[in-house]
């Protein structure tokens, strides 16, 4: 009974799954597909990736608005390094991860030293960023050479019907490490344990300050990540890549079951919330008559709801104890 009290969210976040996607399947021919089901991974990959990033810095108790900023940093960087200035793409995207990690380390290095509330200095850290990517480039820039040519073009193949894009892969790679480093590490303990009652971890002799930096490290490594799968999806680079897609992740990771407060949450429950939202986008899309808006409608309701359910846990939570 504990264990299904504590995992209510993830389940709820499983049936609204099952019922949004087989709901589209009734009413659209063709949606209950392998190529459907493919696209959810690959379509929203770059989302996925970036909320991965998300989850373990909202498992710490923080915020992270930055994401979406790094992501058309990443893009349009790599795309002139490669096209313009004739590097090759794996020093590009080796820069790229270098300098994302480094961002989000020194926001967790604020922080964590002079106590500035995450909202505020990722607000900071996604200006800088955006910033940095228009005065780069303003115009997109396509990008071509024989190695992102032969990623953009590879896929695992699965049978006859079932082909896997890179980017799918990608984004199954990101979630498996994610929740291995979240679900069964001590660094993922620690996190949760932050989240919880940083004041507790304190207490417990637990590596606060070096486990929110390395969080927000690592989180900016990941939307840095997320941006080279951006690139490689669209074949080009864009300064707007990303925009507003930190609330996205924000919402997917919350959608997901993890409670915005920090301390609880599943990473498996952020790939739920990345299929509900693509689920959403395709049915609009196989629907033709709604407008894209509708996406945002639904997803702002389900937010809604999960809110309001974490608080009806939290405050049993308290009651109990």
């Amino acid at each position: 009974m504990n264990a299904l009290r504590k995992n209510l969210p993830l389940f709820v976040t499983g049936a609204i799954l099952v019922v949004l996607f087989g709901t589209a399947a009734r009413l659209y021919d063709g949606f209950y597909s392998a190529r459907v089901i493919v696209s959810l991974l690959s379509d929203n990959a770059f989302l996925g990736v970036a909320a991965v990033g998300m989850t373990l810095v909202i498992f710490s108790g923080g915020i992270d608005l930055s994401v979406g900023a790094v992501i058309g940093f990443t893009s349009i960087f790599t795309a002139t390094l490669i096209v313009t200035k004739g590097v090759h793409p794996l020093l590009a995207w080796s820069l790229a991860l270098l300098l994302g990690s480094a961002l989000g380390a020194g926001m967790g290095a604020l922080i964590h030293w002079f106590g500035i509330p995450p909202f505020l200095t990722t607000l900071a850290g996604m200006f800088f960023a955006r910033g940095l990517a228009f005065w780069i480039n303003t115009e997109s820039i396509g990008v071509t050479h024989p190695l992102v040519e032969k990623l953009t073009n590879f896929d695992l193949a699965l049978g006859d019907a079932v082909h896997l894009p890179a980017a799918a892969l990608a984004l199954l790679a990101v979630v498996l490490a994610g929740y291995v480093l979240a679900h069964h590490t001590r660094f993922g303990r620690t996190l949760l344990a932050v989240g919880g009652s940083e004041q507790s971890a304190l207490l417990m002799g637990l590596p606060v300050g070096r486990t929110k930096i390395a969080v927000y490290a690592l989180n900016g490594f990941l939307a840095a990540l997320a941006g080279i799968v951006a690139s490689l999806y669209t074949s080009s680079g864009n300064a707007s890549a990303g925009l507003g897609l930190e609330l996205d992740a924000i919402a997917v990771v919350v959608i997901g079951g993890t409670l915005l407060t920090g301390g609880r949450g599943h990473m498996v429950g952020t790939l739920l919330g990345v299929l509900i939202f693509g689920t959403i986008q395709a049915a609009i899309l196989f629907d033709g008559r709604l407008s894209s808006w509708w996406m945002r409608i639904v997803v702002g309701a389900l937010l809604l709801l999960f809110i309001l359910l974490q608080r009806g846990l939290v405050r049993g939570m308290t009651k109990r104890a």
